[in-house]
């Protein structure tokens, strides 16, 4: 699909790639998406042009997402002066936010239909407690360091996403922890992103 020519909110143009992103991601965050992205990653780091990164998902495994994202960082590093683009198209949830946020601002476009949806890291565990109090209390332990180590990677995540924008690191945990979504048209304005397509 053509994309016709925009211009960004600083007035320069849209680079090129976007019109053609080598690399197309559709659906949830899940293995299969994780394997395409090395497939075709890897053909696109053959050429000499810069590589663009499309993706329209619901979320997926926040895991796996957080493995594209030291992939996507050790490919800018390899790539050297070529530049590494996010598009984000119609839904980028969750975990594609998180793929998002491997990506300086400055190199983050949305088409004008995009929503994102920020939230903060999700846990749907039951615990029983039954029997010796002090077997009990190394099950509570257990999931206090499993919350604790969730939260060290949540707040990890939201400082890269924000890092160059003006939303603040209180503003998107208030925001996060009842699911934000976010239309395409407030991401530029928030300095979120650098324009829309």
């Amino acid at each position: 699909m053509m994309l016709k020519q925009v211009e960004r909110p600083d007035g320069q143009a849209v680079p090129q790639c976007l019109r053609s992103p080598q690399i197309s991601l559709l659906g949830e965050v899940l293995e299969e998406m994780v394997e395409a992205f090395f497939t075709q990653l890897e053909e696109a780091e053959k050429g000499d042009d810069d590589i663009a990164l499309q993706i329209t998902t619901p979320g997926g495994d926040a895991e796996l997402g957080r493995r594209m994202v030291l992939e996507i960082e050790e490919a800018r590093r390899r790539l050297g002066q070529r530049r590494f683009l996010f598009l984000g198209k119609t839904q980028v949830y969750s975990a594609g936010v998180t793929i998002m946020s491997a990506f300086p601002c400055g190199d983050r476009y949305l088409t004008r239909d995009a929503v994102l949806l920020i939230h903060g890291r999700q846990l749907e565990e039951t615990v029983e407690i039954s029997g010796p109090m002090r077997a009990s209390l190394a099950q509570v332990k257990a999931l206090e360091e499993q919350i604790k180590i969730g939260l060290v990677h949540e707040e990890e995540n939201f400082r890269r996403l924000i890092q160059g924008c003006d939303i603040g690191m209180d503003e998107l945990c208030q925001n996060a922890l009842h699911n934000w979504y976010l239309p395409a048209p407030q991401a530029p304005e928030r300095r979120l992103v650098a324009g829309l397509l």
